[in-house]
């Protein structure tokens, strides 16, 4: 029996789409009628995977905002929310080195307006923003998990690195966005955690994704699969490179792998 877990954003899903392919639903349909365990493994909060992505296949269990949440059958067994203190903080910290966040929970998001948006690419998001209807930062302390942000020069995540190190990861996302996740914790984190609880091995985890916050799991399973698509970082860190996510890419890491096979 092999446990595998899968990021969402360009592994199980294209860009822009909330839809799965159709070899994607069966490959894990027949995984899982195989005996092996399949599981969510993602940067998103719990909001932002929503029934309209698992409810188009059955996933044994979600680990949630970089490793800040995880169910297993429905059943919450940890979740990490940045306190109070630590979350006043780093709203201090961004408008002190003028830095634009959306402010991840797991049950709402929240986001700058008017005075409160430092960068042009933030201003540019505005619209999203109110369709989305996210909420304001004067409800957010104590109530977020994690953060994706973007500072338009360097010296503003340097200054939030140097302010709150201590309590805060950073992930480098590229073109000046980073995620932003409680020291500690990770998506590797989260699988040393659901391993532990379900008692197996790690010569039977499997970790598919393709960008660079996937780097902890795919290094800390025994297997990494890589999508076609993946960042340079991914596709030189991983076991083996399956095709494009639009390219059955799933089904072909799944075939690779053996958990197909009757």
């Amino acid at each position: 029996m092999k446990i595998i877990f899968f990021d969402i954003d360009g592994t199980l899903i294209c860009g822009g789409s909330e839809l799965m392919s159709e070899s994607t639903k069966e490959a894990i349909r027949i995984a899982r009628a195989n005996g092996h365990i399949c599981m969510i493994n993602t940067g998103r909060t719990k909001r932002l995977v929503g029934e309209n992505l698992t409810g188009q296949v059955e996933f044994d269990g979600l680990l949630l905002g970089c490793g800040t949440e995880i169910e297993f059958h429905g059943k919450q067994l940890m979740h990490k929310t940045f306190s109070m203190e630590e979350s006043k903080a780093i709203l201090t910290a961004m408008k002190k080195y003028h830095v634009d966040a959306v402010l991840e929970g797991s049950r709402e998001d929240y986001a700058p307006r008017g005075e409160e948006v430092f960068t042009e690419t933030f201003r540019h998001m505005a619209r999203e923003i109110e369709n989305r209807k996210y909420d304001r930062y004067a409800n957010a302390p104590g109530n977020y998990d994690k953060l994706y942000a973007y500072a338009e020069t360097p010296a503003g995540m340097d200054g939030m690195k140097r302010d709150l190190s201590e309590i805060l990861d950073f992930i480098d996302r590229e073109q000046g966005f980073y995620e932003i996740v409680p020291k500690g914790y990770s998506k590797a984190t989260a699988i040393r955690y659901i391993t532990d609880y379900l008692k197996i091995p790690m010569e039977d985890t499997v970790a598919i994704g393709d960008s660079n916050n996937d780097l902890p799991m795919l290094k800390y399973a025994h297997t990494s699969i890589a999508m076609g698509n993946s960042s340079k970082q991914v596709l030189e860190t991983a076991d083996y490179i399956t095709t494009d996510v639009d390219k059955d890419g799933i089904w072909n890491a799944l075939k690779w792998l053996g958990v197909l096979d009757k």
